[in-house]
């Protein structure tokens, strides 16, 4: 896991090693005060030596500004460091899941990764920091500090022998008890990010059913479970201050006691005493300093975890060796695919699927809830790859092709219509960002979204808020369809995307498809008959198998679903599921 983690120091490796070094200059200096001040006291002012004060004064002076340069440098280089290695790590994360498939995505929530890459990313900073820092700074003191102790002398020496290995288990055993609440705490965590996220998304369902009490309800519960985690462990974590306290009191008085009786005796002079008293103060005080920096790593050790898994996350999806880069045309064959969400064969929700579809053709799907009309053109672009069988795109496996070049070639409006924060210029040129104003009209004149672009005060510089909360339903389908029309794709793939349209926007869609890209592959998925009705050929779809394919006439007459559908729906019936 630190091998992994340690990965992300990358062009930060000067400042990460410059800190600790500053910081045992810094030790060092503070170290060695004691011991010529005890020289100060015995050789100047206990001997009356008024040069030798002075002489050792001005060194002393002179010597302490030392760690103040070499702390102040020993700080600037690790918050450089850790700061830097925190961004570093938030984008090596979100790197990974971009590269993730969506078999990768289904495996972390979205307030998941969102935490990973906030909250966790921030604990393992700070303990970045405290390590090449604090605890540096308390292990050289405690083992410099325990040198001059022995050095003045080795009987007292002994107390901090025994009294550092009793503290240093105690911790450990804290340390064993409290991170797997930490671990459940993060957990929590993403649930209530979770909560909170899908509440704030949907907002304008929850007022509109009134429903703010029981979201509130929901977050409560939530919030005092994370409240009786943390505090489980944060009682665990308050035994080591109890624990410290009686390793210094203790260290304090046995020093008192037995220095004391060393002075009185003549085997150890005065400032010896002093210099024993500040040594035992700088060792307790680090001790203090250490469990601070472990209760971080206690922290940080449950982040630290979660983060790993994500950087652990191999990608379902590979590039081939040796990929193919161009896709001649836009024709597609489903030899015998099965698919199955969870890899397993006996949980396919698509099975036996054989369909050639040649380069220019429109295809209409149609298909109950749960058909799995969406999974099926999924595999077209590879969002995911078949169980069983092969996909082909212009007479080459999927599998072939470099997913980049591939997924260039295949324009997708999914289900669920994305726009993000920015103006309708901006939305549109994740088609192409290279596309003028020119081009940008045509397109949105194709998907009938021209008209109502023209009419904001600000047409294509009007902003788009996240979500495109601010455009109504079908406003965003046909500026995700001109979005989509503008990477001139070979094969154009609506995934009931006209379904918040009326049915005139609809026919004049599909009439400028016809005439505009009428060699583009075009793959209709719709509950209206009426939007697929001249289609090439129509693709009925029931239990994730075909049960039918033909032309609106053919299944009319040998297909008793379709019949019975369309004369519902021209009746003024309802979608393909009624």
């Amino acid at each position: 896991m630190i091998r992994k983690l340690a990965k992300s120091i990358r062009q930060y490796k000067k400042e990460t090693i410059l800190a600790p070094i500053f910081m045992a200059i810094e030790v060092t200096t503070e170290v060695l005060i004691p011991y010529f001040t005890a020289e100060l006291i015995d050789l100047g002012i206990n001997a009356g030596n008024m040069n030798f004060i002075v002489k050792r004064g001005i060194f002393l002076i002179l010597f302490a500004l030392l760690p103040l340069l070499s702390g102040s440098l020993s700080g600037w280089f690790a918050a450089h460091a850790a700061a830097g290695f925190s961004a570093n790590l938030r984008k090596d994360l979100f790197a990974g899941v971009q590269r993730f498939s969506f078999s990768n995505i289904d495996k972390f929530s979205t307030a998941s990764l969102v935490t990973r890459m906030t909250t966790d990313v921030m604990n393992v900073q700070m303990a970045f920091q405290a390590i090449i820092r604090q605890a540096v700074r308390a292990i050289i003191m405690i083992g410099m500090a325990l040198a001059m102790v022995m050095h003045i002398n080795a009987s007292i020496s002994i107390i901090f022998f025994v009294a550092v290995p009793l503290l240093g288990a105690g911790l450990t055993f804290i340390i064993l008890n409290v991170h797997p609440l930490f671990l459940r705490a993060f957990k929590i965590y993403d649930k209530l990010n979770s909560l909170v996220q899908e509440n704030l998304h949907g907002i304008r369902v929850v007022k509109s059913f009134v429903r703010e009490k029981t979201e509130t309800r929901k977050f409560e519960d939530i919030s005092h479970e994370l409240f009786i985690n943390f505090s489980k462990a944060s009682k665990r974590v308050a035994f080591n201050m109890p624990l410290l306290q009686i390793c210094i009191y203790a260290c304090m008085i046995l020093v008192s006691w037995i220095g004391a009786k060393l002075v009185v005796q003549d085997v150890m002079t005065t400032g010896e005493l002093m210099s024993l008293f500040t040594y035992t103060m700088q060792i307790l005080m680090s001790l203090n300093l250490m469990s601070m920096v472990f209760v971080m790593i206690i922290i940080s050790r449950a982040s630290a975890a979660r983060i790993v898994e994500v950087l652990d996350e191999e990608p379902t999806l590979k590039q081939p060796e040796t990929p193919v880069h161009d896709v001649p045309d836009g024709s597609i064959t489903f030899e015998n695919v099965d698919f199955s969400y969870v890899d397993d064969p006996e949980k396919c929700c698509l099975r036996g699927i054989d369909i050639h579809i040649k380069s220019g053709e429109t295809i209409g799907i149609l298909g109950g809830t749960g058909s799995s009309k969406t999974s099926l053109i999924q595999l077209i672009p590879r969002l995911y790859d078949a169980t069983v069988g092969v996909v082909k795109v212009g007479g080459h496996d999927v599998r072939e092709y470099d997913i980049r070049a591939l997924r260039n070639e295949v324009a997708v409006v999914l289900q669920k219509n994305t726009l993000f924060s920015g103006t309708i210029k901006e939305n549109l040129h994740w088609g192409n960002p290279s596309a003028d104003d020119a081009e940008l009209k045509r397109v949105c004149a194709l998907a009938q979204a021209d008209d109502f672009i023209e009419a904001f005060p600000n047409g294509y510089d009007t902003y788009i808020e996240q979500g495109g909360s601010n455009v109504s339903g079908g406003q965003k389908q046909r500026l995700c369809i001109a979005r989509a029309l503008l990477k001139k794709p070979k094969i154009l793939i609506l995934d009931d995307s006209t379904s918040a349209v009326d049915t005139k926007t609809d026919a004049m869609i599909r009439k400028a498809f016809r005439e505009e890209i009428p060699n583009t592959t075009k793959l209709i998925i719709a509950q209206r008959i009426a939007s697929i009705q001249e289609a090439d050929r129509i693709l009925i779809l029931d239990g994730g198998g075909i049960a039918a394919l033909g032309t609106h006439d053919e299944l009319m007459a040998a297909s008793e679903i379709y019949r019975e559908t369309y004369t519902t729906q021209m009746q003024g019936g309802g979608d393909f599921d009624e």
